[in-house]
């Protein structure tokens, strides 16, 4: 059975709100690609409701590319806890955090949601953009860390 690297993390001992590099992949060509843990959420404590995950995804998607080069893509947790972000090449994780906050904090200026439209979205229907403020700003008074197990704050 392969192995899945966030099945290998111990979920019991992460202090969310965090920023985790969850993988780097390197292909022969050179190519490089990085996996983020972006947890919002502790995780079996916690967990947004479906329209709120859904109305973060489309904020972050808009926004993150605008703070961190080379996104390739952001997609919710199923456990609806945060988001993984994939990379290309190498990103210090002081750069997500720091472009993670820059986006929560813009949540707060949104009157309406992007792209919520039948033709532009798979569920239009499913989001809360009051939710998806609320806990924006939970994350930001919390703090994001720049390590799953600690604390740490730099």
């Amino acid at each position: 059975m392969a192995k899945v690297e966030s099945f290998e993390l111990d979920h019991n001992k992460v202090k969310a709100p965090y920023v985790r590099l969850a993988g780097t992949e390197k292909h022969e060509s050179g190519a490089v690609i990085q996996k983020f843990d972006l947890r919002f959420l502790q995780p079996n404590k916690d967990a947004m409701p479906t329209g709120v995950v859904h109305t973060l995804e489309h904020l972050l998607a808009i926004n993150i590319r605008d703070e961190i080069t080379g996104v390739i893509d952001i997609s919710p947790m199923g456990c609806r806890t945060g988001f993984y972000m994939i990379v290309w090449g190498e990103t210090p994780i002081a750069d997500v955090v720091n472009g993670l906050e820059n986006v929560l904090k813009k949540v707060a200026d949104y009157d309406d949601v992007p792209a919520m439209t039948a033709k532009a979205c798979g569920n239009y229907r499913d989001h809360s953009l009051i939710g998806a403020k609320i806990y924006a700003e939970q994350v930001l008074n919390d703090r994001i860390s720049h390590d799953p197990f600690e604390r740490v704050f730099e």
